[in-house]
């Protein structure tokens, strides 16, 4: 498959102020946290660094959000490297912001009862949504969000099947550790979350950035 065509440059009409990738950074982020406080009350999974995250979270009883910030530093020289110097540090911000807000959340919020099938549809259409919101702005929660983008603006493969196919290869692997009800479920929600990414987030159609 042939890269695509490099993007053309936008009029200054057209392209996101400081304003506006703050506060879309903030709301995606704020998204995917939410996301991640249902799956963590409702002991599913999520793909990516996230889900390597999860595993080591339940393995070790560690905080999710000191591990996930931890196991995405690898990935920011590959994108500093491919994706260029401010998608790498509103990535970085994005992280960090996310590694805060998932240790925020159990002081300020807490769900008594959580339907895991509910959990999983909701929190897939939420990740969807904060990483739509992310990737628009030129940012990601770094991992396989980071090489997902990468594959879709180079290669022109869809962002949300790279994603798809990444996601349910690190849930398979829980196996091991998560029983497979929880697993099933948390695969449902990674497909919910891609397919919304691969319908949603399309190359060339969203012009302002």
């Amino acid at each position: 498959m042939t890269p695509t065509s490099p993007t053309p440059a936008l009029p200054p009409s057209l392209r996101h102020g400081a304003y506006e990738d703050a506060q879309a950074l903030l709301a995606g982020t704020l998204f995917v946290a939410m996301a991640l406080m249902l799956f963590n009350q409702s002991g599913l999974l999520i793909g990516g660094t996230a889900g390597i995250g999860f595993l080591l979270h339940y393995l070790t009883g560690i905080s999710f959000g000191k591990l996930f910030f931890v196991v995405n530093l690898p990935f920011y020289w590959f994108a500093w490297t491919r994706m260029g110097r401010e998608f790498t540090l509103k990535t970085f911000f994005s992280v960090a912001l996310l590694s805060a807000l998932v240790e925020l959340f159990p002081h300020v919020i807490h769900v008594d009862y959580l339907n895991p099938l509910f959990a999983a549809l909701l929190g897939g259409l939420l990740l969807g949504t904060g990483c739509l919101f992310l990737a628009r702005h030129k940012s990601s929660l770094g991992g396989a969000t980071v090489v997902s983008l990468y594959l879709q603006d180079k290669f022109g493969i869809r962002a949300g099947k790279a994603q798809m196919l990444i996601d349910c290869s690190v849930l398979l692997l829980s196996l091991a550790v998560v029983p497979l009800e929880r697993v099933a479920y948390s695969v449902l929600a990674a497909v919910v979350m891609s397919v919304f990414l691969w319908i949603s987030h399309r190359p060339g159609r969203y012009v302002g950035r």
